[in-house]
This record gives C-alpha cells, structure tokens and sequence, in this order.
C-alpha cells in the first residue's frame, strides 16, 4: 500500500459524500469495506451503495473489523490492543493494492481512530485525508440551530468523560459524543436543555429537544425503541446550561447574531 486514502461520508446519508470525496474513490485501485457483525450490517450496506454510486468500476474489499475486548480494566491499551489488530486487518485486506480508499463515517480528525490506525502501519503509506461531515454538523444543521451561544465556547466530549467527571467546569455548552450510556442521566437537569439526533442524515432520523428534565425521558425511550428496532444506534447530543439565545434568535428563535 503506497497510498491510503480516510475518505469521510457523513453520517449514512449519501449525499453527504463531497465531489472531492467521489473523485478520489473513483482514483482508488481498492476501497476497503469492514463489516460490524449482523446487527450493525447496514452499515456495511451503505458503504457498499455509496461505492456502487461513486466508484461501481473500484473493487471493493470487505473484511470482519477486530472488536475491542471491554472487558480489558485497562482502557488505553485495550483501545492500543484493539488499534493494532484493526491495522492488521486493513493490511491483510488491502493485499497488493497500492491506492487504498477507507470510507469514515463523519470526518476522520473528530473522535474517529482511523488516522491514529493509519500511523501503525509498517511500512507506512502516504495518506491523504478528505474531510466529511461531522454528527455535530448533522445535529445542528437537523435541529437549525447554530453550534455556539454568541461568542461563546463549546466543549466536544464523550459521555464517558461526561458520566465520570461531570459537567467540565469553565463552559455552558457541551457536544457529547459516544455515548451508548445515555450519560445525561446523571446530570442535575435544572437549567439544561439538550438536543438529541439519531441516524442523522438518514431516512430513519429521530430528533427530540427541549429541557432535560422533560426531553431526557423521551429521548430514552425512543433510543431504546430504535435499538431494538434496527440493532444499533448512533446518536450525538448538544446540551446547554445557563446561556439563553431566544431573545436574539438563537436556538429557540429565528436568524440570530453572527
């Protein structure tokens, strides 16, 4: 492999995949597609419907992705463990290609691992990022809403770090990503408005907002609801205390200040 090309696709809907992102496909000799098991199947199914869309004379490689073992008590090496067997994975599937296509959900540079597997490779091939994008954009382009209260920061984090530490001191406003424990659950809902999107992007888009304490109950209920429904989930969440954008039009209102 002399080149590897991180290509991101948004988040499932195809539309979502750039003109650049279709270019450099089609420029690819081989496009790797894993597979996540049967319950998480139609994720493979939409790389290979963007591949037959953007790129149908590229071959497609498909390859079983390397699970992390979450029983490991030692976090940072299992996700090292896990990264080193994903890597492997890619060269076994790669064979003798030299121009290597991955499609990333999202963008590969926020909360994705692919560039981090990428510099594992022995030997290393030159890569090239194509941006995609994100769940956040998706969130808030699907709610229209804009990302930040006026002049004001916002934190992206996991509901790991969320669940085990608490809301970070120092912001008002949260991106909350990866979060398979609903960790909005622990926080004191007074003052805190969320806003939830599953499968953004997609014809199966959910979305609920409001404050926590009357959103938080129905966004659970309908994430459990759409697990059990298509056996996986991928969902992101804004949440907001003590900022108020209404009265100039933010995300309660209409256009606001820029």
């Amino acid at each position: 492999m002399r080149e590897l090309l991180l290509i991101g696709i948004g988040t499932g809907n195809p539309d979502h995949l750039t003109a650049e992102g279709r270019r450099r496909m089609a420029e690819a000799d081989l496009i790797l597609v894993p597979r996540k098991g049967r319950d998480k199947s139609d994720l493979a199914e939409i790389r290979r419907a963007i591949c037959a869309d953007a790129a149908p004379l590229v071959p497609v490689a498909e390859f079983d992705l390397p699970v992390r073992d979450a029983a490991n008590p030692d976090y940072r090496q299992g996700v090292e463990d896990w990264h080193d067997a994903i890597a492997l994975a890619w060269a076994r599937a790669a064979g003798g290609a030299a121009r290597v296509a991955l499609l990333i959900w999202g963008d590969p540079s926020l909360y994705d691992s692919s560039l981090r597997i990428a510099a594992r490779l022995d030997p290393a091939p030159q890569v090239r990022v194509v941006p995609g994008i994100t769940a956040i954009q998706a969130l808030c382009a699907a709610h229209a809403i804009p990302l930040n209260a006026v002049g004001a920061p916002v934190l992206v984090t996991t509901g790991r770090r969320l669940r085990d530490e608490g809301w970070p001191a120092g912001v008002d406003r949260l991106a909350v990503m990866l979060d398979g424990e609903t960790s909005f659950r622990g926080l004191d809902p007074r003052g805190v408005r969320i806003w939830w999107g599953a499968y953004l992007g997609m014809d199966e888009q959910i979305l609920e907002a409001g404050p926590l304490a009357e959103a938080g109950p129905r966004i659970l209920a309908a994430r459990a609801a759409a697990r059990a429904r298509h056996g996986w989930i991928m969902d992101i969440y804004l949440l907001d205390r003590g900022t108020d954008d209404r009265r100039k039009g933010g995300p309660e209102g209409g256009p606001g200040e820029t």
